[in-house]
């Protein structure tokens, strides 16, 4: 299944990639996308699907569109 993944601030550069299509087996979870990234899964971030926060145990689903940012703070 195809499923979209954008990076969002720093990450882009980490990763070489702002958005990105990838195909994925079904069954696929949040957490597993993140793994295929190659972003570490210990490292603080926020992760949405369709634009709505996600589990990352959660399966997700054809043309589902994952955002991941890292945690940002300042005033």
């Amino acid at each position: 299944m195809k499923i979209t993944v954008k990076l969002i601030g720093p990450f882009v550069q980490l990763f070489g990639f702002s958005e990105k299509e990838l195909d994925v087996p079904g069954g696929t979870t949040a957490d597993d996308l993140i793994g295929l990234v190659s972003i570490d899964r210990s490292r603080p971030k926020i992760v949405t699907r369709n634009g709505r926060a996600v589990v990352p145990g959660e399966a997700l689903a054809e043309g589902d569109r994952l955002v991941i940012s890292p945690i940002y703070s300042g005033g």
